[in-house]
């Protein structure tokens, strides 16, 4: 009877870790928390990162990889928040990912995020290994910005490219059937 009981215990610990790693890979911890007048902003290298381009819901998330810096990134910025606002109560999520250094994000990055109003959420990639993760988002990008991946499940598309808002929806509109 004892062994019994101790077998139970060790699977119910076992099974408890075991959630506590899904729960930890599928909410990673971010390695800062950048904060300044009211804005923040988590930064994750890619590891961190990864949970957000690989969701299995019932969900579109558009994930968009821009920096303060790409003139053509923060032109197409408005295109991703009228998204993010006209389709926030129909399963689509805008994750706006900054590549600007780190050292920048309390001087450029929390200061342009409250000067353009973002209401998407934005994330930080703190990972300098750019020719590992480059290829782990997408084999066919060239490291180039703004580069958007848009996905639902095991559905999939990578755009290395600008978009208009009609450009935008458009896509978007093919991954909510």
């Amino acid at each position: 009877m004892k062994k019994i009981i101790a077998i139970g215990i060790v699977f119910l610990l076992v099974s408890c870790k075991s959630e506590e790693k899904k729960e930890a890979i599928s909410n990673p911890k971010p390695l800062k928390t950048y904060s300044k007048d009211g804005i923040s902003i988590d930064s994750y290298n890619f590891l961190g990162l990864e949970p957000y381009l690989k969701k299995d819901n019932d969900t579109t998330y558009v994930v968009n990889f821009w920096a303060t810096w790409c003139v053509p990134c923060v032109e197409e910025l408005p295109n991703f928040e009228k998204l993010n606002a006209e389709y926030k109560d129909k399963k689509v999520k805008v994750l706006l990912v900054s590549i600007d250094f780190p050292k920048m994000a309390e001087t450029k990055l929390l200061p342009f995020v409250k000067e353009h109003n973002l209401k998407s959420e934005v994330l930080l990639l703190n990972d300098p290994d750019a020719n590992t993760w480059i290829n782990k988002v997408d084999s066919t990008w060239s490291g180039a910005i703004p580069a958007t991946i848009i996905y639902k499940g095991d559905k999939r598309r990578f755009y290395e490219k600008s978009f208009s808002f009609e450009e935008l929806e458009n896509e978007v509109k093919q991954f909510q059937n």
